[in-house]
């Protein structure tokens, strides 16, 4: 062979290998990779990823199967619940809003909405639009969510109504606690000022414009013939169980649509190409640097800006991240609640975007999750033998209120006592003595990981007058705000 052509062969393999490499560290391969690993790694049945770049969709997948029962597979075109990157559309929908002019972000919310109550009068007439969005307003944690999770029959009216009876925790504007309820009359104040239902507003502003028609606010919206959606599951001591659960119409403000990554693309490069500058400036500052903007978290990492959210209701997770520098945004869908996987794919995808040292993301996330699922199988609540209860059962029974939820019923059966939740179906459960008048409350679906401590009170004829209830895993969703409920019992 002669020296020259040697020469081409070698430069030609070099440059093709070279290609090779370049191409495998791309985003889209790197994310491809780490969500097929994330399947087994996080014990996830399916995932779904879009990835937006300089005003274009390079990736649109599905991983996995879409429902552990019909083992149908996820495609780009599976529905999710997204839950709270919802927000991003209810603050996109009030910064129109703005920009036509008929309202301003810092208008009082009593001025759409006049009935509008906190527990402080003060606090109730000052706290204005942009409060509401940027988890500001003094309410704590989760507060009232139990209005709204999981699965009540609340309406918007009805969670309004109650606001002035949720306890306030913070001043205003003093410190960020994230907040679903403000999200709820955030919507009830987009419908108000545009005169049409807060799903017609979402859906007329962005959904048509931007073609995303396979995209519902609120599940009632989805039509009976697309039976493309994926179905929750969670894993529960080591195995993992289907959990298909629609949620109400009013939690739609707060994180109730459904959408597939094909039209979450389409919503990728619109927020790129048209950016939200105002929800995207840090409002509400958490930590190092990190805060909430308006319906969106926000960071400076690796010497550029984050946008990002994340989304979970049970059984079903979402993250989006957005660097706006770089035109690049991107989405990860669960039909299970390992956030570990969203996390794993979406770092080995930034990795090569902001060229940063590589890293084994889905073994490190593997590592938390796995430490995760050990804490949940240990945990448990050891009852002391033969220590019976301060009073006999009947004095247990009865009604009792607290004043923003409402009515919450112990009854007796067969020499046990259980307990309902009126607004919430699957919160129906078993009271187990523990010490004194302290039970135990088992719910009849395990699922919701959320046993909890129910405390009653007596007077001083040992007549019961009141409970309190704390969640007894530290594990348990913050939206179970049960320390919340000053439950008071009815005569």
């Amino acid at each position: 062979m002669k020296p020259m052509q040697r020469f081409l062969i070698t430069l030609v393999s070099m440059l093709f290998s070279g290609a090779i490499l370049n191409a495998s560290a791309s985003p889209t391969n790197a994310a491809r990779e780490a969500a097929t690993k994330s399947l087994e790694a996080f014990n996830v049945p399916g995932l779904a990823v879009v990835i937006v770049h300089n005003g274009e969709v390079v990736l649109a997948e599905g991983f996995g199967v879409r429902d552990i029962a019909s083992e149908a597979l996820v495609t780009a075109d599976t529905l999710f619940g997204i839950a709270s990157n919802t927000k991003a559309f209810t603050t996109a929908a009030l910064a129109k809003l703005v920009s036509d002019n008929k309202l301003s972000w810092d208008d009082p919310v009593v001025r759409y909405l006049p009935e509008f109550r906190l527990s402080d009068p003060q606090r109730s007439a000052e706290l204005t639009i942009r409060d509401l969005v940027s988890h500001r307003s003094g309410l704590g944690l989760g507060a009232g969510d139990l209005m709204i999770w999981p699965n009540t029959d609340k309406t918007t009216s009805d969670i309004i109504a109650s606001l002035a009876h949720v306890p306030l925790k913070d001043g205003l504007r003093e410190k960020f606690n994230y907040n679903n309820l403000m999200f709820v009359v955030a919507g009830e104040v987009i419908a108000r000022v545009s005169g049409m239902p807060y799903s017609n507003y979402i859906e007329q502003q962005f959904l048509q414009p931007l073609g995303m028609t396979n995209t519902y606010v609120g599940y009632s919206n989805i039509p009976v013939e697309n039976t493309n959606r994926a179905v929750g599951t969670i894993e529960y001591q080591g195995e993992l169980h289907r959990f298909g659960l629609d949620y109400i119409e009013d939690f739609r403000a707060a994180g109730a649509m459904a959408a597939n990554v094909n039209d979450l693309g389409k919503w990728l490069i619109d927020n790129l190409e048209n950016p939200p500058e105002q929800n995207w400036n840090l409002t509400t500052p958490i930590r190092d640097g990190m805060g909430y903007g308006l319906g969106w978290f926000v960071k400076q990492q690796h010497g550029v800006k984050h946008v990002y959210h994340s989304g979970g209701i049970l059984g079903m997770l979402s993250l989006t991240t957005l660097i706006p520098e770089k035109n690049f945004g991107m989405v990860v869908l669960s039909n299970q609640q390992a956030f570990g996987a969203l996390t794993a794919v979406t770092q080995e995808a930034l990795e090569q975007v902001l060229d940063v040292p590589d890293r084994d993301w889905v073994a490190d996330e593997q590592k938390k999750y796995q430490a995760s699922m050990r804490e949940k199988l240990l945990f448990s609540i050891e009852q002391p033998d033969n220590i019976r209860p301060a009073l006999p059962l009947r004095a247990y029974v009865g009604t009792y209120r607290d004043p923003w939820y409402g009515d919450v019923t112990v009854r007796a059966r067969d020499g046990k006592l259980l307990i309902d939740f009126a607004h919430t179906e699957l919160l129906t459960g078993e009271l187990k003595h523990y010490n004194g008048d302290t039970f135990i409350i088992r719910w009849a679906e395990p699922l919701l990981e959320a046993d909890a401590f129910i405390d009653f009170a007596a007077d001083r004829e040992n007549r019961v007058n009141s409970a309190t209830i704390e969640a007894a895993a530290p594990f348990t969703d913050f939206s179970f705000d049960f320390h919340n409920l000053k439950l008071m019992k009815q005569e």
